[in-house]
């Protein structure tokens, strides 16, 4: 009876070996993909030769994820999910060099190791290129705005450095980790070590939340419609769903350290798959808006409606004015001399303060045009205001030896 059992639960672990192992490859095939079309939307939008800090630290991000996923395949391949963790003294006492066990414990606790070493570093990856997307979305819109984003740089710079020097200076000696008898301590066990779990999940939730933070208050500042509002917090919020399987990854480790290290693991999965996703779903949501218009018609496309302007004067653009001075018309040479040349569509759905406005680099945001065409058919009316869900902004770069304009347009989707 006792053989029979035994076999059961041998055939149950396999099963559950191979089910984590499926579950393991196939997040890692969507997070290249997820990566891929990240990189193509870019591409299409801004041009190859456009492609910015935060679509390399991406693909940086991707690498990280190649080594991270087959250290979490061999974990329970070559060490079949052993470690030094989870043992009696007398087991420990009994387990001696050259068993099979004996290595198998050994080298699932380097494993673990590296693991959390490249973890840190993937997520420390990600979070950078989710700020270096910051700085461009809020390039041109004040001081205050960008300060948010620099304080984000200190915080996951921060964080990062405190969970590797957790991770490294935690278990003296370093070989500690991997030490079997006598028992090393919790320290010195990676898969379930208190110092490493803690500074790890204390980084984590604060940069989380902070990251989260940054674009809201300006999404919501804006004079989009709120179901556009609600679904734009969906896509920048998502890291909310990191910070949920940071938790309960730790809650297992903590709360059980025999099992809890196995679900632990699982939740990890699961967390970096989510992670790299989070990332890229900004630059790929307008990629799918895009393929799933022609299923859902208008339920996808913004009402691209007139409101007449009473004073022209207080229209304003992201950098610059439209309308000519004293409410009356664009006409007057010396208005435009001071406020900028006119842009096709003047202004967009989002206003902000003067104090907000601001030139970077002599690059002007100014010239920010409807991303949906407008009809030819639209009857032109003197001091309309077009408003649209998305965006698109023009470059406008002057030359100073023919003083000329030189214009370049760069298609940003937020």
């Amino acid at each position: 009876m006792s053989d029979t059992a035994a076999q059961t639960a041998a055939q149950d672990a396999a099963a559950a070996a191979r089910q984590s192992t499926i579950t393991l490859w196939t997040l890692y095939a969507f997070g290249i993909l997820v990566t891929v079309l990240r990189t193509y939307a870019r591409g299409v939008t801004v041009g190859v030769k456009n492609l910015q800090g935060d679509d390399f630290l991406a693909w940086l991000a991707l690498l990280l994820y190649s080594v991270q996923v087959p250290l979490g395949y061999e974990i329970g391949n070559l060490a079949h999910g052993l470690a030094n963790n989870g043992m009696t003294d007398a087991q420990r006492q009994a387990l001696l060099p050259g068993d099979p066990e004996y290595d198998a414990r050994v080298l699932g606790s380097q494993i673990q190791v590296a693991g959390w070493t490249v973890y840190s570093c993937l997520i420390a990856t990600l979070k950078l290129s989710m700020l270096v997307f910051f700085l461009r979305l809020t390039a041109g819109l004040g001081r205050r705005y960008r300060t948010r984003v620099y304080v984000g740089f200190a915080l996951v710079i921060a964080g990062f450095l405190a969970s590797i020097v957790a991770i490294f200076a935690a278990c003296r000696p370093l070989h500690g980790y991997w030490q079997i008898f006598p028992d090393p301590g919790n320290v010195c066990q990676a898969a379930v070590s208190r110092p490493v779990v803690w500074s790890t999940f204390a980084a984590n939730i604060s940069t989380d939340i902070y990251l989260i933070m940054i674009p809201l208050p300006l999404l919501w500042g804006s004079s989009l419609r709120l179901l556009e509002k609600i679904a734009s917090s969906i896509v920048l919020g998502a890291g909310i769903l990191v910070l949920v399987c940071a938790t309960i990854k730790t809650v297992y480790v903590i709360v059980d350290e025999v099992n809890g290290a196995e679900l632990a693991g699982a939740w990890g999965t699961r967390e970096t798959f989510v992670a790299v996703v989070t990332t890229n779903l900004p630059m790929i949501f307008p990629l799918f808006k895009t393929w799933l218009r022609p299923l859902f018609g208008s339920a996808l496309r913004s009402t691209n409606k007139q409101y007449q302007a009473p004073n022209a004067r207080h229209v304003r653009t992201i950098g610059g004015y439209y309308g000519g001075s004293g409410g009356t018309n664009n006409t007057d040479p010396r208005s435009w001399a001071r406020r900028g040349p006119p842009s096709t569509n003047p202004i967009t759905n989002v206003s902000f303060g003067e104090s907000e406005e601001e030139i970077v680099n002599e690059v002007k945001m100014h010239n920010i045009v409807s991303a949906q065409a407008v009809p030819s058919t639209t009857p032109s009316k003197p001091n309309a205001i077009i408003v649209a869900s998305e965006f698109e902004v023009s470059e406008d770069r002057r030359s100073n030896n023919t003083g000329e304009d030189s214009v370049q347009r760069v298609h940003e989707p937020w």
